[in-house]
């Protein structure tokens, strides 16, 4: 009897052998055009699961490419916009996903990001390699000044472990914190945190800081549009460590060249791994390639938690990860 087979868009770190399934990977770089990803499939399946990438599109056609014997799709992430649910589900395919593994990591890029934005060191940095520190000599005491963190106003759009997370980390610097989300949350309210829960409007006019944690839905494509952001503090900053598309990319670099908000923090993209027109030119603009949970402790992690939901899948067992839409 042939052993099920696992295939695995790219490779990640980690162990991702299986005993009793065969595990094939895909190339370094995975797969850029979803067409790609479908030949390889046909050419690798069929596969009993699929270990897919936030970049991978798994709608009706990749699940005909990976062949009928499938039974999971585990994405290698927590959020799954990537993935077609509710084709999964008329085929009786499981989708899985890695919630805990990841929240660490971004948390503390999404505060690495925050406060490079607020000392400026995306033009610092710049100002250093160019030559022009050596040129110049020793700085005015008005030159580069940013802004200070200490006891001021944290807002995170969206309440959930991520969310949480940075804003723990928000107490070392004694903070307000201020959150938006769909029903209460008591475990921003009461202490540590003793956050208050607000309507995103009226968050955005009171903030100094807004951190987003979001999923990609219908909902939240856009979230933060022109409008939005002409409610936020000239000295304000915009951290986004969730999913691009929660953004309007456009309207923000239209809001960081006028100064109309003082910085952003940005590890995701909307048409990613494009950036829109003018961004990667402005000096407000601190950018990183979508390395939130990029630390080896829990990138290994994932692979233990996406691993773990395949070999459940497998051997029939309810996976610990199983998402609904």
């Amino acid at each position: 009897m042939a052993f099920p087979r696992v295939l695995i868009t790219r490779p990640v770190p980690g162990d991702s052998s299986l005993v009793g399934a065969e595990v094939r990977v895909g190339p370094e770089r995975g797969f850029r055009e979803a067409e790609s990803l479908r030949a390889w499939l046909r050419a690798e399946g069929p596969a009993d699961a699929l270990v897919s990438m936030f970049h991978d599109r798994v709608d009706g056609a990749t699940l005909e490419a990976a062949g009928d014997r499938l039974r999971a799709v585990v994405n290698f992430a927590v959020g799954y916009d990537n993935i077609d649910v509710a084709a999964c589900a008329g085929r009786g395919v499981l989708v899985c996903n890695t919630p805990d593994a990841v929240t660490e990591g971004t948390a503390d890029l999404a505060w690495a990001l925050l406060l490079a934005c607020a000392r400026r060191l995306t033009e610092t940095g710049r100002f250093v390699r160019s030559g022009r520190f050596a040129e110049s000599g020793p700085l005015g005491m008005s030159d580069f000044l940013g802004l200070d963190v200490a006891g001021r106003t944290l807002l995170i759009v969206g309440a959930g472990r991520i969310g949480r997370a940075v804003a723990l980390r928000s107490l070392g610097w004694g903070m307000r914190v201020l959150y938006v989300a769909r029903s209460r949350r008591f475990d921003f309210e009461f202490a540590p945190l003793n956050a208050r829960r607000v309507g995103l409007d009226e968050g955005l006019g009171e903030a100094d800081f807004v951190s987003i944690h979001t999923p990609l839905t219908s909902e939240t494509r856009h979230l933060i549009d022109a409008r939005r952001l002409s409610l936020m503090k000239e000295r304000a900053v915009l951290v986004n460590t969730s999913r691009g598309p929660t953004v309007d990319e456009s309207a923000l670099v239209e809001a960081l060249r006028e100064r109309r908000i003082f910085a952003a923090g940005l590890d995701v993209y909307e048409r990613e791994p494009e950036l829109a027109p003018g961004l990667a030119e402005l000096d407000n603009a601190v950018l990183t390639p979508h390395i939130g949970s990029g630390a080896l402790r829990y990138r290994e992690l994932m692979t233990e938690i996406v691993m773990s939901n395949v070999r459940a899948a497998l051997e029939g067992r309810t996976p610990p990860n199983v998402v609904t839409g």
